[in-house]
């Protein structure tokens, strides 16, 4: 896929503390029946759905109007999906691209949609060679941060991963709140992804705390 295959009008799913990241895999379920018609909007055309985080602000705190969404989102890709019985899906994304938000345009069968600019993040269509960081330390910070968490994981798997693939799973799984999880798709480089990821789960107490879903 090439910047000229993208539409320039993205269909936007927004999910607080949900994060895609290029080269990543997030399993959906969908049963909105605005995020139904969604999907059925996708799988009929480009397939591509635009990720992205609504920013939850105390005065923002109106159920009659959608929040603002932060500036920065991913386009995945459905690349599986079931149709059940009563009309609602499960699907698969797989990251294609981050964007960023020019603006929203109207809404269409109940979902949003806006105008988007992937220019800056061309290279997200490539593969990215991996770069040096600490391994052993990221997962070592990485086990502490799920023991107080209460969590658990294949660590088995995890170790398998290779450096890239590493670096695409340990942010999406992480249940960071919100603006965390934007500082690390935010994050310009996998250098920086890397210094942004460490310091969370440094900084990480056992308790998360984020907006009202």
């Amino acid at each position: 896929m090439t910047l000229a295959d993208i539409p320039p009008l993205t269909r936007l799913l927004p999910l607080s503390s949900v994060m895609l990241l290029p080269r990543g895999r997030l399993p959906l379920n969908i049963f909105e029946p605005r995020y139904i018609a969604l999907v059925e909007d996708a799988l009929a055309s480009s397939r591509l759905i635009g990720m992205i985080q609504p920013r939850w602000r105390e005065e923002d705190d109106d159920e009659n109007k959608p929040p603002p969404l932060y500036g920065t989102g991913t386009l995945g890709r459905i690349t599986s999906f079931t149709e059940r019985a009563d009309g609602t899906y499960a699907i698969t994304l797989t990251g294609v691209i981050r964007f960023r938000l020019l603006r929203e345009t109207e809404e269409h069968r109940g979902y949003r949609q806006a105008r988007t600019d992937m220019s800056g993040f061309a290279g997200d269509l490539n593969e990215i060679p991996s770069e040096p960081f600490d391994r052993a330390r990221l997962l070592a910070s990485m086990r502490r941060y799920f023991k107080k968490q209460g969590l658990e994981a294949r660590w088995s798997l995890i170790e398998q991963m290779d450096d890239s693939m590493l670096l695409v799973t340990l942010p999406m799984i992480c249940p960071f709140p919100p603006a965390e999880k934007q500082a690390l798709l935010d994050a310009g480089s996998l250098t920086d992804r890397v210094r942004v990821l460490q310091t969370l789960l440094d900084l990480s107490g056992p308790e998360q705390e984020g907006p009202p879903s």
